[in-house]
This record gives C-alpha cells, structure tokens and sequence, in this order.
C-alpha cells in the first residue's frame, strides 16, 4: 500500500489574473500531463495510425491544438528541466538524460512553476518521472511540490534488459533497481518488466486523489507518465485492443488516464476553471520500431534536432480563455508555459533570466499575435540550428540518425546510423519534413541566421565551437568544493602534451594550476577530461624551488566510462629536456568499483627542481567487465598541487 502524505497548505485569495480575458473569483488550477517519447503523429487529432484517443481528442475539441509546438531539447533530462523553468537546457545547465548515479541535478535555486505557484499560495503535487535529479537533494520536495510520487528517471534505467533478462554484462549491468520514490523516500523497486505494468494506473489513482483532496483550493498538479518510453508496460486490460500493437494498446492506457484526470475535474466541479496542458518531452524513439511512436511527417526522432526530435504534439484546455476546436501554427515551446501560468494567475516572474513568453494572446485566438517568432535548436551543449519565423538554419554537426537502418522489433532496439549535418537551409512552411536544402537559393537569409547563430553561442555557449557562453548557469552539484587551495604550482603555466577533449576543457587553459578543486561532479569545470590518451604535463615553477609533497586527484565515475590512471610517473630537474625520475605509483583502476570517487595520487618524497612533469596513463580502453568494453576510456584530472 502507497502511503499518502497530507500537507498544510497556506492559502492566499484573490491573487488577479493578468492578462486573462475571463476572470473568475478563483484561481485557475493547473494540470500538465507530460508523456515521455511521445511522437509528434501519436494521438488521433495528430494523425494516429492504428489506434484512437478519443479523450484527448475531445481535449483538442474543446481547446486548442498546437501543431508548431516545440521541447528544448530531444532528450529527457534537458526536457523536463526546460519545462520546469522556463528556460532553454543550456541556460540552466542541464544536458542529455541524467542517469541513476549523476551527481547533478537541476540548481535548487532555479524558480520552478510549482515554487512560483506554491507563493501564491497553491498545493503542488507531482506525480511520475523528474528526471532532473537522481537522489533526495534533487527530489521535487525541493523545487516546490509539495507532494511527489513517482520513478525519479527513465523506466528503462535499470539492471533489466528489454528482453526482460536480468543483465549480468553490458551497460545495463551496472545500473541500480529501479526505486518507486514517495516524498523522498523509496517504498518499493520495481524488479520485473511485468511489476511495471501498474505504473500508469497508479500514477493515475495519485493524480486524480490529489484532485479531489485539493477541490477546495487552487492546485497545480504536474503529471508526468514514464510511458511511452521503453520498455512499453500496460495495464492487462488495455493489452491486444488495438491495430497498431503494443504501443496503441499503451496510448490507450494514457488516454485513459487522461480520461480519468478530466472526470475528476469535472466531478468536483473544477473543469470550467483549470488549465490542462497535455504535451511529451521528445519525439519518438525510433529504433524501437513497433514499440516506437510516429513523428510523420517530421524527419527523424528523439535524440538529434531535427523537426521529430523537437516538435511535440501538443493540446492545451481552458474554457474561460479557449474557444473549443481551435488549432495554431504559430511557434510555441514547453519553456512558454512558465510565464504564461505566471501571467495567468498573477505570479512575478523568477527574478532570474528566462527564455520563455507569454502565449496568452495565442490561447485567446488572436491571429495578429506571434509572441515567438524565433527558436534555437540545442543538443548536449552543441548549437544545432536556428530559426526566426518559417527559416531554419541547420548548422554542420554530427548526428545520431535513424536513417537507413533497420529498426527493432517488439521490444528490442535496432541500431543508428551516424548523420553529416551541413549548413543548411530550410522553408519549414513549405518543406516540413526538412527534405530540400535551399541555402544556395537564399544566401541572404543563410547570413541573417548566422549572425543570430553568433548571438546564441556568445550568450549560451556551443560545444561544437568550443565558445564558452557568458550567459549559462550552472547545474545543481553534491559535495561542491567552494574552497580554493594555495601551493607553488597556483598561477603558474604549463605545456601539455595531449590537449584535453574538447567537452571537458577544464574551464580555462590552465585548469590544472588554477588553484580551485573539482568536485564529485564530471561536468564540474575544475576538471580536465582526456577520452582515451594520456596526461602529460611539464610545469615551470619560474625558479628552484624546494619540493616536499605533489598531490593530483582524478575522478572515478565507473558509470560514466571514467576510470583512475593506470599509473603516475613524477620526474623533476632544473632542465626540461632532461628530467629525472622522482616517483611511479601503478593503480588497479580497471577494477569494478562503481562508486563515485577521487583517486589520490600523493607523493612526499622531496627534491628541489624548477620544472615538474607528471604523466599519467589511461587505462586505454574499458575493461571486459565493463558494458564499454573496448571504447576508450575516460581520465578526469584536477589541480596539480604542489608544496
């Protein structure tokens, strides 16, 4: 049995409904229901193939849908954070899909739309997948909810394969059991593929019980399910009842608790006063084949920036400012929704710069109105495209593609393909599958987006370019070490051998003499990252100096293809080019050892020398026990301190 937490709620009336053309003496409540690998064809009103969703549907018939309706970025993590905040991923620092053992999570001082609401004096329940951090610290108790029921990441994060074996090797080896987390706490693991098929029913049952327990008071409540992500999982009464199979059958099943979400509105007489916004986090997941949505007639799927990894369908519900069965082409993304509640219920917006607009004027049908005319394409930290009005302009980059393989079958995942980006243009008003380069036609408009290209990266950053951007944020961090540490090395240069990897840079040229040290964290900037090669590292002290203790730490984070040097060489003198050997520790860092740590290397035998050079060897390659097998492995150094 799921224990239920009440919660006291403090409630502040008569709070003023900018902006809203239909006031009403209660606040509006607000429902988000966000579906996870969802694609852009996959409900009826869309162009579902093979199955119905009739209740969704009359969502759309009585509201608006939104057919130009776009995530931040085509992967979780990024997603949900963008949704929450009202800011582009890159802005807030959150890349790609957190797993079970990331030390990161969303910045506990990032305003979400539950800890905006929650001052206006709403109860807040989320219910489902966060995905914005993997332990208590970062649990949605701590962004505002007041309540949270749910599996803190993706389903298939966990030691079960998609066959339903529990896996003994490969990558899902070494993940966790997947925990069912109430408040912060974990009541139960979810072992089987079959114990999964209750998730959708239970988050349902949580949602619409918050519903009637809060009928009384302005609520927000973020349901947010883990299907359709695989591994696919259904009540046994929604199973065989549809054309398309196993993924119908599951949207079904959703559609049916968005069935049950707007009956209890309606029972507790709340449906004429809630914003119900029902949209997914990314496109579909398309190696998956038949256990896989649609996004026809986008090109691709989650995962890469392309129109089906980013574009979503998207239904948004409120009598007293939507006029039923309207439909919008105008550009909207989930990082609009944070103003737009704001703007509803009167809430200040996060002191802090958001990304997002009020669509308001769009809800209410206005056809002059065009609140976002331009959008930028992110994926882990690379600048993929641009857009301003029908105009996107793809920037070259490497891509994961779904072109040109075979997909899987019932279950089982088919492989990618690798896609060349070049610069290109394309007219997504004439040309929505993005099939026919037009940049040689206008090199006018190629111009115009490559300076807002230009814009973005100095503001936001692009790993592609390596520019650094003046306008991101950092993600939250456990363990941060603030303070800084004084030794002979701080301030001083170095030559180093093997550049480190254009990802992990360190944060300046001279990271390993900065005088700050990392943290527990791979995407701390203190640390310089090294995919497969070595360190090597001459340092000039500028004159001799008396050396008594070298120290250098190195990250191990075995879950992300981060091991510990093989061995450390130390050699000293007063000439560069003929320096003698001071000390050689060898390390077993091929050994499985899953936790999160720093590897010491220290070594107190004194000598008196200008320069100091350290090498430090990778393991080369991840060892057979490791799901990474034979890929190379990652070195994470920090500070070389030296005293």
């Amino acid at each position: 049995m799921i224990r239920l937490i009440p919660r006291l709620l403090f409630i502040t009336f008569l709070i003023s409904l900018a902006g809203c053309s239909g006031t009403t003496e209660k606040e509006p409540n607000i429902v988000i229901i966000f579906i996870d690998d969802q694609g852009y064809a996959d409900l009826s009103c869309f162009g579902a193939k093979g199955f119905t969703t009739p209740n969704i549907d009359r969502l759309a018939d009585e509201g608006m849908r939104f057919t130009n309706f776009y995530v931040s970025e085509a992967v979780c993590s990024a997603s949900r954070s963008s949704l929450m905040t009202g800011c582009y991923a890159q802005r807030v620092g959150i890349r790609g899909a957190l797993s079970p053992y990331a030390m990161t999570g969303l910045n506990p001082e990032e305003e979400t739309i539950a800890s905006m609401l929650k001052k206006q004096g709403y109860a807040t329940c989320m219910v489902g997948k966060w995905h914005l951090g993997s332990v208590p610290e970062f649990y949605p108790t701590h962004y505002g909810f007041d309540e949270y029921l749910g599996i803190p990441y993706s389903n298939d994060m966990w030691p079960v394969g998609y066959d339903g074996k529990r896996s003994d090797a490969g990558f899902k080896s070494i993940y966790p059991e997947l925990p069912l987390v109430e408040g912060d706490s974990v009541i139960m693991h979810f072992e089987t593929l079959e114990s999964q098929n209750v998730i959708t029913g239970m988050y349902t049952e949580r949602a619409v019980d918050f519903i009637r327990r809060n009928a009384d008071k302005p609520f927000f409540l973020y349901l947010a399910h883990n299907m359709v992500h695989v591994p696919l999982a259904l009540n046994e009464r929604f199973r065989g009842i549809t054309e398309q199979g196993m993924y119908g059958d599951v949207m079904q099943e959703v559609d049916w608790s968005v069935g049950e979400v707007m009956k209890a509105l309606e029972e507790n007489g709340l449906k004429e006063n809630t914003l119900v916004i029902y949209t997914s986090d990314n496109g579909p997941w398309l190696n998956f084949g038949n256990h896989a949505g649609s996004a026809l007639p986008l090109r691709e799927g989650k995962g890469n920036d392309w129109e089906g990894g980013v574009r979503v369908p998207c239904v948004m519900f409120y009598p007293p400012l939507i006029k039923g069965g309207q439909s919008t082409t105008k550009i909207a993304s989930t990082i609009d929704i944070l103003p737009t509640i704001a703007a509803l219920t009167g809430a200040p917006l996060p002191e802090k710069t958001i990304d997002g607009v009020n669509i308001l004027s769009l809800m209410k049908g206005e056809e002059e109105s065009n609140p976002r005319n331009e959008f930028i394409y992110y994926y882990e930290g690379a600048l993929c495209a641009v857009r301003r009005g029908e105009w996107k302009l793809v920037l070259p980059h490497t891509y994961r593609s779904y072109a040109n393989v075979e997909p899987g079958k019932d279950g089982l995942p088919g492989p990618y393909s690798k896609g060349e980006a070049r610069l290109e243009l394309y007219n997504l008003v004439e040309d929505l599958s993005e099939s026919h380069d037009v940049s040689g036609e206008y090199p006018e408009k190629v111009e115009e987006l490559l300076v807002m290209a230009d814009s973005v990266r100095n503001a936001l950053g692009d790993r592609i370019t390596g520019i650094r951007g003046t306008d991101n944020r950092s993600p939250g961090r456990l363990r941060m070490i603030d303070d800084s540490v004084s030794h002979l090395a701080k301030g001083k240069k170095y030559k180093i051998k093997n550049k480190p990897h254009h990802r992990y840079p360190g944060g300046s040229e001279f990271a390993l003499t900065d005088g700050y040290l990392g943290s527990l964290e791979f995407s701390d900037e203190s640390w310089m990252g090294f995919h497969g090669e070595d360190l090597e590292v001459l340092i000039d002290l500028e004159e001799d100096k008396a050396i008594h203790e070298v120290e250098i730490s190195f990250l191990v984070n075995q879950a992300s293809w981060i091991f510990g040097p093989e061995r450390v060489e130390l050699f000293a003198g007063d000439d560069p080019s003929q320096l003698t050997a001071v000390d050689l520790q060898e390390f077993n860092s091929a050994q499985k050892d899953l936790d999160i740590s720093k590897k010491i290397y220290h070594c107190s035998k004194g000598t008196s020398a200008r320069y100091l050079s350290v090498i430090a060897r990778n393991t080369g390659t991840c060892p057979d026990w490791h799901p990474g097998h034979g890929e190379n492995a990652w070195l994470f150094a920090d500070e070389i301190v030296i005293k």
